[in-house]
């Protein structure tokens, strides 16, 4: 469901002269359908610069990014519009939004986006919000308002809204009291046996242990420092 063959990305520092630099050579990996993979490796070796490729935010130098059918490092806006629309959930650490609509509405988007009904869209946010321990109160306001840990528990809900059939999960427990840890874990544990391809950074080690059927160190297709 993603796979990744011969990968390469350099970051040009226009502000240093120009300078080129390399952060990854030859990806090569893939994650099946049911299975997660944990990225693993030292701080700054490129695992969230990894995720944005695959996602489509950073354009790779060369190889290709399948998801699905889709070639993400080819592919062209609409393309990864729809991707992103029925393929592929992405959750981040950071909740953005656009203010002032109401909790409830951002949670059920992904829904509507897919042609779900209002209802049914609805009625799904709701659970979630519930599962993550939303206090009711808060649904019809905006979650710009809400603490860190509020947002982080509302993004989640919103990226397992829609049953993306691949997913890419940037430290979902990071921050979490046990109860709502849990009810993550849970939620990936779901996604999992119903089909979702899941990559994931997981800083927690514990739930690395739990949901992760293998880990992937990207430390391997860093090149080398000069000393």
């Amino acid at each position: 469901m993603i796979e990744l063959e011969n990968v390469s990305k350099t970051f040009t520092l226009h502000n240093q002269g120009s300078a080129v630099i390399q952060v990854m050579n030859n990806v090569s990996f893939s994650v099946k359908a049911g299975e997660c993979v944990a990225l693993t490796g030292a701080s700054g070796v490129g695992k969230s610069t990894l995720m944005r490729m695959i996602y489509g935010n950073y354009l790779a130098q060369s190889g290709s990014i399948m998801i699905g059918d889709t070639d993400v490092a080819s592919a062209v806006p609409r393309e990864i519009i729809s991707l992103r629309r029925h393929t592929l959930g992405y959750v981040s650490q950071f909740l953005r939004v656009v203010p002032r609509v109401p909790t409830l509405e951002v949670v059920a988007e992904p829904l509507r986006r897919v042609g779900r009904s209002e209802e049914e869209a609805e009625e799904r946010a709701r659970t979630l919000l519930a599962q993550l321990n939303i206090p009711e109160a808060l649904w019809s306001l905006s979650p710009t308002t809400f603490s860190g840990g509020e947002q982080q528990r509302v993004n989640i809900a919103r990226g397992f809204a829609y049953t993306y059939p691949a997913m890419l999960l940037d430290e979902p427990t990071a921050s979490l009291d046990a109860a709502n840890r849990e009810v993550v874990l849970s939620l990936i544990e779901e996604a999992k046996a119903r089909g979702a391809a899941i990559l994931g950074i997981f800083h927690d080690e514990a739930a690395r242990d739990r949901v992760c059927d293998r880990e992937l160190d990207i430390t391997v297709f860093a090149p080398a420092r000069a000393a």
